[in-house]
């Protein structure tokens, strides 16, 4: 089942944080939320970004979902501040 987003929405995929540096050095468990995801899909409307772009989103504005086991981030394309 694919979730199909309405007008300037995506839906992306939380990346999973870093738990080393470049240089080898393992990190402790994060206090800081990560903001970077993967898009999924994108709505009708959705001009600046596509399917398989990394984004930073803005805190607290994506909502939350699980479909079959999978975590997913309902985001409005306002709230994505870049793409990497």
């Amino acid at each position: 089942m694919s979730i199909k987003p309405l007008a300037d929405r995506v839906v992306a995929k939380k990346e999973a944080a870093t738990t080393t540096t470049a240089s080898g050095i393992l990190l402790g468990e994060a206090k800081e939320k990560s903001n970077l995801a993967i898009i999924e899909s994108v709505g009708p409307d959705v001009k600046a970004v596509k399917k398989g772009d990394k984004i930073i989103y803005r805190d607290y504005s994506a909502t939350e979902i699980k479909v079959n086991s999978e975590e997913y981030l309902i985001i409005k394309e306002e709230d994505i501040l870049a793409t990497l």
